[in-house]
């Protein structure tokens, strides 16, 4: 029982299951806003102003096409809005934080610990083995 209880307390599990629970929060507000307002506005140009009730009948059977219509408007929509409110900013985020990037500083591996250091590192941060610099030291760090 102590292990069951370890891991559902771990925290995986917790962010896992709120994730899961806003998730479907989220997707029941876009729903709605397919439901009550994308799919009104595009029935207003198409002629049809609600895609749920449109359906085929075939020896009895229906087939609701309408249904599925709204569906992928909502899947659409959710990854429009995953897409450009939380993708392209971590993109973003982590650009800015990578290394060895154009705009950012250039590494080389310590010889010792093959760990990344500076270009102008004198020492590793990592091992502190004593390493020649490959750049030229900044002017307001040269030391006589």
């Amino acid at each position: 029982m102590t292990g069951f209880r370890k891991f559902l307390l771990r925290g995986n599990v917790v962010d896992l299951a709120v994730g899961v629970v806003i998730g479907a929060a989220f997707g029941g507000v876009v729903a709605a806003f397919v439901k009550g307002l994308i799919t009104p506005l595009i029935g207003a140009f198409g002629g049809i102003p609600d895609f749920s009730e449109w359906a085929v009948a075939i020896n009895g059977s229906r087939f609701a096409i309408g249904e599925f219509i709204n569906a992928l408007l909502s899947f659409l929509i959710v990854a429009t809005v995953i897409y450009f409110f939380v993708v392209v900013p971590m993109n973003r985020l982590m650009e800015r934080f990578q290394t060895d990037t154009p705009t950012g500083p250039k590494t080389r591996d310590c010889p010792e610990c093959l760990s990344k250091v500076p270009e102008a590192a004198r020492r590793c941060a990592f091992c502190t083995a004593e390493i020649a610099p490959t750049a030229p030291l900044p002017s307001a760090e040269v030391r006589a």
